[in-house]
């Protein structure tokens, strides 16, 4: 089967660049128009010469005939050797002159052969009456031949005209258009191959771009980018998709890292607790009690752990469809929730146009880990947690689906140094590191606030305490 297909590989058809399949398109359009245009060009063309000539020579047998109906001329008068003989001998026009039985009297230049219809022609008495011939070889030309009769049975006299020069003109036509649509298409397709290498360099370059990618893995490759038109749209979107992808990338990397650090800790002690269930006959009744109190709690803690890091991961489910919601609604869900598990008193207050346009799950997430946090710090429990939710007001007016979000508390507080890095991933104060938590309950609403247009934030609260919040601005 291996061998098969490896025979069916080799006997694919190598497919054409885009370079090549331009310029052949380009040539192929090119060649038929030239083709068209010059058979069209030279059929007109052969069509008038060949009429026009037609006509001189109808003419100058009507002519002819015209003469002899109103003269009463004779053989003499059509002599060579007669004055005014040239009337009848226009350009590449030969005259033979026949007397009564048919025989040649004054023979043209070049003779022309006499038929029995000519001489039948030259012993009429009626003036003025013709046979011709059409193709009447003489030597290596062609002539077209008019027998016109005197009258009275005095003879008749030929009139030929040559169309051999004619044809051999229309062939060195015929010849000199096939050359030029030869040079034509030639041109063409050198045309096209230029133009299309042109217009493609841009696109080999981001193909190569694209194929080192593949190859190597790196995404921090610098893709040049050249115009303003859609192939210098397209490199600028490939750099964007390249930037972004090598940021998730080390997003990724730094978020595996850190999980893997922070999950250290508690399987270690899951570890340590797990080696004293051996020997748990041997411990007294209250340190059997602690060791199963701790064991579920570095359960919990783990488990927590895992969820947040699923849900930080999986971009916290940003599958979900955006909707209009009502963030004062899903404020007061919260505190309901938090109120049941906590047993705190929890104040929500509104004002504004709180409506604006997210991910329900996504926020009610986000809220719940500022509640959370909140009541784990504020330990003391003197004080209400308050939950505020403010439409933003912009020069006067209400931005609608701009909010902001508070949770404020009378905890410890929050110190200078650790206020621009309560959102980092896994990061956890000094005063924190004694209480349960993981370190990504923040950072899972920087990126909700992110993703939402906005921003997280954090300030000491005036009387202690601190007030932590993120703005939300519509997606």
């Amino acid at each position: 089967m291996g061998r098969l297909g490896r025979l069916l590989g080799r006997r694919r058809p190598r497919l054409l660049s885009l370079r090549t399949t331009f310029a052949v398109s380009f040539a192929a359009v090119t060649a038929a128009v030239t083709v068209l245009v010059g058979v069209l060009s030279y059929n007109a063309a052969a069509r008038l010469v060949r009429v026009d000539q037609e006509s001189v020579f109808d003419q100058v047998v009507q002519d002819l005939r015209d003469e002899v109906s109103q003269h009463r001329m004779t053989p003499d008068d059509f002599s060579s050797s007669a004055p005014g003989h040239d009337l009848v001998r226009p350009a590449r026009t030969d005259v033979q002159v026949l007397g009564p039985d048919g025989a040649v009297l004054d023979p043209g230049r070049p003779g022309l052969p006499v038929s029995a219809a000519d001489r039948r022609i030259a012993g009429v008495a009626q003036a003025g009456r013709m046979v011709q011939h059409k193709d009447v070889g003489v030597g290596s030309d062609v002539y077209r031949v008019a027998t016109v009769s005197l009258g009275g049975r005095r003879g008749a006299v030929q009139v030929a005209q040559e169309f051999s020069d004619t044809e051999d003109l229309l062939r060195a036509l015929q010849q000199r258009t096939l050359i030029l649509m030869v040079a034509v298409v030639t041109g063409a397709g050198l045309f096209g191959w230029w133009l299309a290498r042109r217009i493609t360099r841009r696109l080999v370059i981001l193909t190569s771009a694209a194929e080192d990618v593949a190859r190597t893995r790196r995404l921090g490759i610098q893709v040049p980018v050249h115009g303003y038109d859609e192939v210098g749209r397209l490199g600028r979107a490939f750099d964007r998709m390249l930037g972004r992808l090598a940021q998730s990338e080390e997003d990724q990397r730094r978020l595996v890292q850190d999980a893997g650090h922070e999950l250290r800790t508690p399987l270690t002690s899951l570890r340590t607790n797990i080696s004293l269930l051996r020997r748990i006959d041997e411990l007294p009744p209250e340190t059997r009690e602690e060791l199963v109190a701790d064991l579920g709690q570095e359960a919990r803690e783990l488990t927590d752990l895992v969820n947040e890091l699923v849900d930080l991961a999986a971009g916290q489910s940003d599958t979900e469809p955006p909707q209009r919601v009502d963030l004062a609604d899903i404020a007061d869900e919260v505190a309901g929730v938090a109120r049941r598990r906590t047993g705190r008193e929890i104040v929500v207050r509104a004002s504004g146009d709180t409506m604006t346009d997210g991910r329900p799950g996504m926020l009610q997430r986000a809220l719940s880990n500022l509640v959370e946090n909140a009541v784990k710090f504020d330990r003391g429990g003197g004080h209400p947690i308050e939950v505020s939710v403010v439409g933003a007001v912009r020069a006067g007016a209400v931005r609608a689906g701009t909010v902001r979000v508070e949770v404020l508390d009378r905890g410890p507080g929050i110190a200078d140094g650790d206020l621009v890095r309560v959102f980092d991933r896994f990061y956890r104060a000094a005063d924190a590191r004694s209480l349960p938590g993981s370190g990504l309950g923040l950072s899972i609403v920087r990126e909700v606030a992110l993703s939402h247009g906005g921003a997280p934030f954090a300030v000491p609260r005036e009387g202690g305490g601190a007030v932590i919040g993120f703005t939300v601005g519509g997606v």
